[in-house]
């Protein structure tokens, strides 16, 4: 359980989010949230998967802006 905490944690700053962004943006409440890695309280399976790709996506949009002022610039 220990292990998800870290994992979580880690996630969340790769992400650029705090736990009470993640739950705003996943319409869960903050309790549920702020428990996850706890004695009896398990991340669940998805959150792993949806943090990566909110990472990916979040990277996604930086490399297309960068490319777009780039191409704006030299027009």
């Amino acid at each position: 359980m220990e292990e998800d905490k870290v994992v979580f944690n880690n996630l969340l700053r790769s992400a650029g989010l705090n736990k009470k962004v993640f739950s705003e943006l996943t319409g869960l409440h903050y309790g549920s949230v702020a428990n996850w890695g706890g004695k009896d309280k398990p991340m669940p399976p998805w959150v792993e998967s949806w943090l990566t790709l909110y990472i990916d996506n979040q990277e996604c949009k930086a490399l297309k802006k960068l490319l777009k002022d780039t191409v704006c610039k030299e027009s």
